[in-house]
């Protein structure tokens, strides 16, 4: 049997012999002993199973298959055949078989940091799928007074279908870098064009206008006109991280030192205006529900600026987000158009 096994092995490698092998006339032919070709065939192909790594160094660990099973929650044998397996396919006898268990070989010893190493790159290529799979919050950034009732009703209209994602909604008049993955959403008024890679949503048009409260007309009047802003006092909203068009309005169209008051937040500006302080800027749309406040004259034309949804491509690329850019964004902007 093993002859026939050579032979044939040789018949590949010696093609011409092939012809000879049930011919008298031919010249006789030298063998290969077939402990030679099994050791040019060791380690040919290499082990097959990334798996059977798992089960070496479990035995290697427990001391002996039968503890190695229960560890792997596997039977014995199957245990027992892998190590036979990856014994067969690597060429080498990884362990000792005693009475008292499975003792590693030096050879074993070599390898078992190597195949830590395997191990330790599954479990991590593992933990990263499962946190690339899982559903991660969608981050909206915007002005806090973006986050008004209706847009909250929308939000939660959308979560009723879609229980298991999650929302963060993060305040900032600071534009979030969202190429940077400082959000995944913005809702935002572009004064100049946003990053291209961007995906971008137009919302509305925000519009501004000049504002003062009852209580501040009933003591000075309202200007009609921007020709009548002489003789009025307002506040101004102004800081570092954002662009000041608003207070470089003003500075154009008024005298210094009828700027009375000046913010650094929004919210304490129409606050000011709220009580009687001074005029300020505000958009239309944002403050028309607040009966505290009343409008001096139609909109400034040049304030006027796009109001856009940007979405980040990164963020783009899940499913979940994708989903609330499609059911939002028309919802969201038909509250600026009514």
């Amino acid at each position: 049997m093993l002859g026939d096994i050579v032979w044939e092995a040789i018949s590949w490698s010696f093609p011409s012999y092939l012809r000879c092998r049930n011919n008298s006339n031919c010249s006789p032919v030298r063998l290969v002993s077939g402990a030679k070709l099994c050791c040019s065939t060791k380690m040919q192909n290499g082990f097959r199973n990334w798996s059977d790594i798992r089960v070496f160094l479990s035995v290697f660990r427990e001391g002996s298959t039968l503890a190695a099973s229960r560890k792997l929650k596997v039977s014995q044998p199957t245990v027992a055949r892998r190590i036979e397996v990856l014994e067969r396919e690597t060429g080498l006898t990884l362990f000792e078989r005693g009475t008292h268990g499975f003792k590693p070989t030096p050879e074993a010893l070599r390898l078992v940091p190597l195949a830590e190493a395997i191990e330790a790159s599954v479990l991590e290529f593992t933990d990263c799928a499962k946190e690339l799979t899982s559903t991660q919050p969608i981050r909206i950034t915007a002005y806090s007074a973006n986050f008004s009732s209706r847009m909250i009703e929308i939000v939660n209209e959308f979560s009723a279908d879609n229980q298991d994602v999650a929302f963060e909604f993060l305040s900032s008049v600071r534009a979030l870098d969202l190429m940077a993955g400082e959000a995944d959403i913005a809702l935002r008024l572009a004064r100049t064009d946003p990053d291209p890679d961007l995906i971008c949503r137009k919302i509305s048009t925000a519009r501004w206008s000049l504002f003062g409260s009852r209580n501040y007309a009933d003591k000075f009047g309202l200007p009609g006109s921007t020709n009548d802003l002489a003789g009025h006092q307002f506040v101004t909203f102004q800081r570092d991280d954002v662009p000041n068009v608003f207070h470089e309005w003003l500075t154009n169209h008024v005298e210094p030192d009828q700027i009375v008051m000046s913010f650094t937040e929004l919210e304490l500006m129409h606050a000011a205006i709220r009580s009687g302080q001074g005029l300020g800027i505000s958009n239309v749309k944002l403050v028309e529900t607040d009966m505290s406040f009343i409008r001096c004259f139609d909109e400034i034309p040049e304030l006027a600026v796009p109001h856009l949804m940007l979405i980040s491509p990164e963020a783009y690329r899940r499913p979940e987000v994708r989903a609330f850019v499609k059911f939002f964004a028309p919802r969201y902007a038909a509250i600026y158009k009514s």
